[in-house]
């Protein structure tokens, strides 16, 4: 298969798949645009594993072949025909793309997988840093900014920040899905079990609940603080698409801490015209 085709379906499961991040990237020139799509689409393979119906051990074996596949890549080795890798390779070719990034999502995949729970926020932290961090850090290649090494951990405080803001606003479909991500210090510490009750809701006594999504929210609003730092120092194209993609989940966080007992029974969400007006206002932004 040859680069135009695979980035056209890079491109194409961009378009179906990514809900929220397609509206930043579609704000990029067209080499980076291309790469991007590349970069979600091997992520989002990654992801699908994670999250998908098939039994453990198998999900291990799928994610133990993606990294096969990605030390192939990393080792400059033939791709073949899946128009994935045959993009993914491309891109590296042409931008700074630390393809090495990859490992830590499949650790951090690997690990929701196990159904590993966290005891403290630092073990949190550390897990989103792997399915989120390592996103930022490999949109940064694709950036290319003038001394991307130093500003490296701003990118990842930014997948932290985003990854926070995941975790909030699925709260409930995790835990139905025998998820838990909240560190267990914190739902002690308010009282709360994120247990489920007969209708497989949150059982949770709303006061309490909303007291811990508000004070999870808070931390994740520190995050973005210091991950948006990183918006000045990119050209004005890949500060509008950061600049899009983190103000669609800001405000996701924003209505969370405003109405937390709301995720108690619904996965909150922003509308069509939300998140067009947010990257219309991230474009103006990028041009100013």
């Amino acid at each position: 298969m040859n680069a135009d085709g695979a980035y056209a379906t890079c491109a194409e499961i961009t378009r179906s798949e990514a809900r929220n991040f397609s509206y930043g990237i579609r704000l990029l020139p067209a080499e980076k645009r291309r790469a991007m799509c590349a970069v979600y689409a091997f992520a989002r393979r990654i992801d699908d594993i994670g999250d998908g119906d098939a039994p453990a051990d198998r999900k291990t074996e799928q994610l133990a072949a993606c990294r096969a596949d990605l030390h192939r890549l990393l080792d400059g080795g033939v791709v073949g025909d899946d128009p994935v890798l045959v993009a993914l390779q491309d891109a590296a070719h042409r931008l700074p793309i630390p393809l090495a990034a990859f490992d830590e999502l499949i650790d951090g995949c690997q690990a929701d997988v196990d159904g590993r729970r966290y005891e403290t926020f630092d073990d949190l932290v550390q897990y989103c840093r792997y399915v989120a961090g390592s996103v930022g850090r490999l949109s940064l290649g694709i950036y290319d900014p003038p001394g991307a090494d130093r500003i490296a951990g701003l990118a990842d405080s930014l997948g932290v920040a985003l990854q926070l803001t995941n975790i909030l606003r699925d709260v409930r479909e995790d835990r139905r899905n025998g998820r838990v991500y909240l560190p267990r210090e914190d739902i002690d510490r308010f009282g709360c079990t994120l247990e489920l009750d007969d209708a497989g809701e949150l059982a949770d006594p709303p006061e309490r609940f909303s007291a811990l999504i508000r004070f999870e929210a808070r931390r994740a609003r520190d995050w973005y603080a210091r991950g948006l730092r990183l918006l000045p120092m990119l050209d004005r194209r890949s500060a509008a698409c950061t600049a899009a993609m983190a103000g669609i989940y800001l405000r996701l966080l924003l209505a969370i801490a405003a109405d937390p007992d709301a995720i108690r029974s619904r996965r909150l969400s922003l509308s069509t015209a939300g998140k067009l007006r947010v990257a219309a206002r991230a474009l103006a932004w990028g041009r100013a």
